[in-house]
Formats: structure tokens, sequence, C-alpha cells
């Protein structure tokens, strides 16, 4: 194997899902052909190990660095979210108000019923100009 695909094999190891068939196998590939069984197997378990470490330290710097993106552009944690929500939710319980935003207390208001409409009946009769009587209302 040339040192190319071992660093390659390496690398991988680093970011990647390292299994224990692939740590035996690049522990076979570092180590002499007399190497025995015992060896390759402790030197593959310490890759794995140190595979875990390496992929917990990237995703850890990954991780630090979008967390300071966001905070740059002045995008809320979750954090943030949460402390507000229930901060929210306790000026609403002071307020004496449920989820919905309604108060708990209140009643709702009765509804309104339609104005009662006065009918004004015109006489038949005719009146004459110099006629002083008001005109007939029904008032119902």
């Amino acid at each position: 194997m040339t040192t190319l695909d071992e660093l390659r094999k390496t690398i991988e190891a680093t970011i990647g899902n390292l299994t224990p068939a692939k740590a035996q196998d690049l522990a076979r590939s570092l180590s002499d052909p007399e190497t025995a069984k015992e060896q390759v197997a402790k030197l593959a378990a310490d890759m794995l190990e140190w595979s875990q470490r390496s992929r917990d330290r990237l995703r850890g710097s990954i991780e630090r660095e979008i967390s300071n993106q966001l905070s740059s552009m002045g995008v809320a944690s979750r954090a943030e979210l949460d402390a507000l929500k229930k901060r929210v939710r306790e000026l609403e319980r002071a307020a004496g108000m449920t989820a919905s935003g309604r108060r708990s207390g209140a009643r709702k208001p009765a509804a309104k019923k339609p104005a009662a409409r006065r009918v004004t009946a015109k006489k038949t009769a005719a009146r004459g100009p110099a006629s002083k009587e008001p005109a007939a209302t029904d008032d119902a």
C-alpha cells in the first residue's frame, strides 16, 4: 500500500465513521507483517478511540463556529427563545390570561340584538294642507 493510500485512510478514519473492521484493516496495513495479532488488535482499538475523539473535536469546532456566525447575525438561540416563551407565559398568568389570549375570568359579551325598526304607516286618508294633525305612527 502506498503512503498516499495510507494517508487517505487515516483522514477518512479521522472524520468518518471508523468501524472495527476498517480499523483492523488499517492497523494491519500500518503494521509489519510479523506483528502479533494482539498488537494489531490493540492498535485497531486505539485507532477507534482516536477516531471518536477526533470526530467529537471536529463536531464541537463546527458547532461553535455555527453558533458564532448565527450570533453575529443576530439570530436568537434556542435557549433565548425558550426563556422568552417562559417569560411570556408568566406575564400571561399574572395578567389572568389563558393560552388562547383571553382573560380567564372574563365573560363573553352578549350577542347584540338588532335594533327594532320603527314602522311608519301612512294614512291613506287625504289630509289637507291646512291640517295640523301629526301623521299617525305605529310604534311596534
